[in-house]
């Protein structure tokens, strides 16, 4: 039986604070032509109450030898801070030097929007769209475009409601 490698580590939210943390995945070479540089992927967590605190427990399946490039999102009533570190072996270091981030917020008064974005061939995207009330990640519905011969996937948002997005790109 194989046994299972991974990592994890435990931040604490204040009130009133609610953290997700993204792990950044480059696209591999023979794939760059096609697809972004690219890709992020929620960390799965678990929560305990310890007070007015939530201790969150995150996970990472693949820790990489050269460590894992993280993004760390703190949602608190009117905004969002944004860092970026990096998982190696069992610490998670702040990094010094930004990566550049773009984010928007979203928000649209028409009955129905949809933004779509483009998946990399092991069904990761460069994309992220979140509820900041909630933290919940938009899930988009898959479908394959014939036209392109790509698997696309396609976000239903709600009007009225403000939405925040970030993607991770290459510096030119």
């Amino acid at each position: 039986m194989e046994a299972m490698q991974g990592k994890h580590f435990s931040i604490t939210d204040p009130e009133g604070v609610k953290t997700v943390i993204y792990q950044v995945n480059k696209t591999k070479k023979e794939y760059l032509s096609e697809y972004p540089k690219y890709t992020v992927e929620r960390l799965e967590h678990t929560e305990e109450l310890i007070g007015n605190y939530n201790k969150k427990t995150f996970y990472v399946d693949e820790p990489q030898k050269d460590g894992n490039q993280l993004v760390i999102l703190s949602f608190g009533k009117d905004k969002v801070i944004i860092n970026n570190g990096i998982l190696i072996e069992d610490e998670v270091k702040i990094t010094k030097k930004p990566t550049p981030f773009q984010f928007t917020t979203i928000y649209s008064e028409e009955k129905v929007e949809y933004k779509e974005f483009q998946y990399t061939p092991n069904l990761k995207r460069p994309i992220s769209i979140i509820d900041p009330e909630t933290t919940e990640e938009v899930k988009p519905v898959l479908y394959f475009d014939e036209k392109t011969n790509e698997v696309k996937g396609k976000c239903k948002l709600k009007p009225y409601k403000s939405y925040f997005a970030f993607e991770i790109r290459e510096e030119k």
